[in-house]
């Protein structure tokens, strides 16, 4: 099944549904009114469309995940690091931590560190 990029209404939908799921399509509207300011059609809209898309399922007026939230936001950072810098890490991470002055604690260092040494190709 291949995941299409979301657009931002659609995934602050997924979520609120993702902190609640399981959830009632009757409590989904009240949260989406709460917190998106979205009218009850909007809010069943919105379910039908992603239901469609495979990434909900609307059953016996319970809404319940078919796509984890961290599948998602892998497949969104891959289309933002594709789209804005080529596919490359290093032109992002320059241009996040060098374009703004922004600095990093030691911590933070060692712990990308880490996290690239546990990623690198043998």
């Amino acid at each position: 099944m291949e995941i299409h990029k979301l657009c931002d209404s659609d995934y602050r939908f997924m979520l609120i549904v993702w902190d609640n799921a399981p959830v009632g399509s009757g409590r989904l509207v009240e949260l989406c009114r709460d917190e998106l300011g979205w009218k009850k059609s909007t809010t069943y809209t919105t379910i039908k469309k992603l239901s469609e898309k495979g990434l909900i399922r609307n059953e016996n007026a319970t809404v319940s995940v078919l796509i984890p939230k961290e599948k998602v936001q892998a497949l969104e950072t891959d289309y933002f690091l594709e789209r804005t810098f080529a596919g490359s890490l290093p032109q992002f991470l320059t241009a996040f931590l060098g374009g703004n002055g922004k600095k990093i604690t030691s911590k933070e260092a060692e712990e990308l560190k880490r996290l690239i040494d546990s990623h690198k190709e043998a």
